[in-house]
């Protein structure tokens, strides 16, 4: 167990990561020119939580509402556009992690901002912001007209190699994806995951050949 508000041992790697990770680690699709797209920024936030009276490692996932026009009901970061009066990706990310889940920032220690990556469905520019939960807080479901769930989930969960698979877009598209809580979590959210997963010397060997259509609710979009 890591010291009082000091980043645990677990973290380290991912941390020197940070510094050489490229885009086209994270996503198949490169950033537009720039100043083309809307900015948008995620918050990527790792903490730990007490299971069976441990502490393990978590990622603080929301489910999108069902009735969103765009990514309706997917499972992602916390995040959205960048505002002109917030602080740039990491002020949004911060910002809409609040609104969403009612993080208290208070606990929160941003540690880096990683590429922008490229969302082709609606034209985002996204940048996940990383960040060490400090002090948990309670998080909750605070505005359901866009967050239908809010999620904890336990990276021993992410990379048991029976949650991995991988999804097929109606466009063919291959892509990575988690089955976890309940939740399907594909696309640029599962990117990011594996990346981290990866980085942090976590990942575990999954078969790679198990290949599902993606849902035609969830493949709607192209992402």
């Amino acid at each position: 167990m890591s010291l009082a508000g000091s980043p645990p041992g677990w973290l380290r790697p991912i941390l020197d990561a940070v510094s050489d990770v490229r885009a086209e680690q994270l996503s198949r699709h490169a950033p537009p020119e720039p100043g083309a797209g809307r900015a948008s920024a995620v918050l990527a936030l790792l903490g730990e939580s007490r299971r069976a009276g441990r502490m393990v490692p978590d990622v603080l996932l929301i489910e999108r509402a069902h009735s969103l026009r765009n990514h309706a009901g997917t499972p992602a970061f916390p995040g959205g556009i960048i505002d002109p009066g917030d602080d740039g990706p990491v002020g949004a990310a911060l910002r809409e992690a609040k609104e969403e889940t009612g993080l208290d920032l208070a606990g929160v220690d941003v540690l880096a901002t990683l590429p922008s990556l490229w969302l082709p469905a609606g034209g985002y520019v996204v940048t996940p912001v990383l960040a060490w939960w400090r002090e948990p807080s309670p998080v909750r479901v605070v505005d359901t007209a866009e967050v239908a769930s809010v999620h904890r989930v336990p990276l021993a969960d992410l990379v048991d190699p029976a949650n991995r698979l991988r999804v097929r877009h109606p466009s063919g598209y291959v892509g990575p994806a988690f089955r976890i809580d309940g939740l399907l979590v594909w696309g640029f959210t599962a990117g990011v995951l594996g990346w981290l997963l990866d980085v942090a010397g976590l990942a575990r060997p999954w078969d790679r050949t198990r290949v599902e259509l993606l849902p035609l609710a969830e493949g709607a979009e192209r992402r």
